[in-house]
């Protein structure tokens, strides 16, 4: 009998590995929790009913997710979670000042007050705790604003996943594709980006040791938010930026007002067709990789490794994926922003570690954050012996 032709023949379906006794006893657990008369049991069991409730809450708030979404949205746009912030106010009041109609100005507040970013005061409202702790989160509010955009590239997921439609994410953010930016684009990034980047600096500064460095350099740092906040903890070390020409002029006026023009050097350039200058002892990438292919990484670590003395530090801090455990910041949140970005992915601290190990550098590994939900850092140095 003829064997069949593996370019032409039939497909075989592969064989299938014998279930664990963990697959099987999920399993059972979902055919039972997926029966809706065991919902209806569980619900009213007194063993199981309050976790029936947290399940459904649970489910209603990832049903409900883009609704709260936009209720924060509009606090912000409204100015709402400060403007209450000192006194209360009536939903009168409010609904005057921002011509909203009375009912639908209160229907906003009990929506802010239900998702804990407002609470009763008398007979008005004011900014609760959480409210006030997205008052004090730098770049929060530039970041809710600018989600109008990614709202809109995720109004269809599946076209998303399978990349074909266009995204305006891959417009807003057109640098991570090579080449310059338009002015105005430049600007809008700049300053999204400075915003931003207070929380990833604080908790890099918290993680890595800086003493010792004679001489940094932030590739990509943008208009130098990252440098600032290094320069002002750090005095030792001399500071390089190197980024895109179009962001120059942003970072001069910044390192100006923090007094920090004469210990650093712009240089302009791309990374991608430019030659990274030497002479650092040190090179962050600070939110850097995750905008990129993992070709356009390897290269540009490669080039950092290039740049570097032997001994040299590489400093790696963005948003980084939980691997084996999988969290909402870097697998949810960041890594469909990279998919609508059409570029770059987030990736794990063992995912870079690899890729910074593939590149040449030793002794990498991960420096534990506070906030790994802001940021995750991978530190890792050029190898000091002499390559044959």
């Amino acid at each position: 009998m003829a064997q069949d032709d593996p370019e032409q023949g039939p497909e075989r379906a592969p064989a299938r590995r014998p279930l664990s006794l963990g697959a099987r006893w999920r399993r059972w657990r979902n055919a039972r929790v997926a029966s809706p008369g065991f919902q209806s049991w569980a619900s009213a069991n007194p063993l199981t009913r309050r976790t029936a409730r947290v399940d459904g809450e649970r489910l209603f708030d990832l049903v409900a997710g883009f609704v709260h979404s936009q209720v924060l949205f509009t606090l912000v746009e409204l100015d709402l979670l400060s403007e209450l912030s000192d006194a209360p106010r009536s939903a009168a009041d409010l609904a005057r000042r921002h011509r909203i109609d009375p009912q639908r100005m209160e229907a906003l507040l009990r929506a802010g007050t239900a998702l804990g970013l407002l609470e009763r005061a008398w007979d008005g409202y004011q900014t609760a705790r959480l409210g006030a702790a997205a008052i004090g989160v730098p770049g929060l509010a530039d970041m809710i604003r600018h989600h109008s955009v990614f709202y809109r590239d995720m109004a269809d997921p599946l076209a998303l996943l399978r990349d074909e439609a266009e995204t305006e994410l891959s417009h807003f953010w057109p640098y991570v594709f090579g080449g310059g930016m338009p002015s105005d684009v430049a600007a809008r990034y700049s300053e999204l980006m400075a915003e931003s980047q207070g929380l990833v600096a604080e908790e890099t500064l918290r993680a890595v040791d800086f003493r010792g460095i004679r001489r940094l350099m932030d590739v990509g740092g943008g208009t130098g938010a990252f440098l600032t906040a290094l320069g002002r903890a750090v005095p030792e070390p001399d500071l390089v930026l190197f980024d895109l020409p179009e962001v120059a002029p942003g970072a001069r006026a910044r390192f100006d007002a923090a007094g920090l023009s004469g210990r650093v050097t712009i240089v302009p350039g791309s990374f991608r067709t430019d030659a990274l200058p030497q002479g650092a002892d040190a090179i962050s990438l600070v939110r850097v990789l995750y905008d990129h292919a993992d070709e356009t990484v390897a290269a540009l670590l490669a080039a950092v490794r290039e740049a570097l003395p032997p001994g040299g530090r590489l400093i790696v801090s963005e948003p980084m994926t939980g691997a084996a455990r999988p969290e909402r910041a870097g697998d949810v949140y960041f890594a469909f922003y990279c998919m609508a970005m059409r570029t770059g992915r987030a990736r794990s601290p063992r995912e870079i570690a690899r890729l910074m190990a593939a590149a040449g550098f030793e002794g990498v590994a991960r420096r534990p954050t506070a906030r790994p939900f802001v940021t995750s850092v991978v530190e890792g140095r050029k190898p000091v012996r002499h390559e044959a």
